[in-house]
């Protein structure tokens, strides 16, 4: 019986390593992919504004207007801002894959990597990032009306020893 409660036992550990695995591995995978649809919404963004621009332009050529510097400047500006997101986006994807670009051809290497398997250039290593967590939006608590009670005298906290986490048996 020693054997099969034993065996038992090893399997059910294995399982549950395999599930947390899985379960690391798939929540990265949506991570990238919630990146990388940021990135293709962040692109169209951009598309739009080099729309804009190029009739801005030519409205003001048909109307010999003066201010188009300031509206060029103004769109300019917005794609400064829209290709940041992006930066930042592909970063955490890197951040994820346990990946860096190389500091001289820009090759996407492994984060451990101290030269470039395509270059050569020496690498400074990458400092530790863990990927942003997405804010969680909280409802406010609705308004409750206040209840007549009697106060109660404040009772003292006392400590609660802390206790080690059981380790498990090998």
């Amino acid at each position: 019986m020693g054997f099969f409660n034993d065996l038992t036992k090893k399997t059910s550990e294995t399982t549950s390593k395999i599930a947390k695995k899985t379960s690391e591995t798939t929540s990265k995978i949506a991570k990238e992919t919630k990146l990388r649809m940021k990135i293709s919404d962040t692109k169209g963004k951009i598309d739009d504004i080099y729309e804009e621009i190029g009739k801005n332009v030519y409205e003001n050529y048909l109307n010999k207007k003066d201010d188009l510097d300031k509206i060029i400047k103004e769109n300019c500006e917005k794609i400064d801002d829209l290709s940041n997101i992006i930066k930042e986006a592909r970063d955490e994807i890197l951040v994820l894959r346990n990946r860096k670009t190389c500091v001289k051809c820009s090759e996407e290497i492994d984060a451990e990597c101290n030269f470039c398997p395509k270059c050569g250039a020496k690498q400074p290593p990458r400092p530790v990032e863990e990927p942003k967590e997405e804010e969680v939006v909280e409802e406010e608590p609705k308004e409750e009306k206040p209840k007549a009670t009697k106060p109660k005298a404040a009772k003292p906290k006392t400590a609660k020893p802390k206790t080690e986490p059981k380790k498990a048996k090998k």
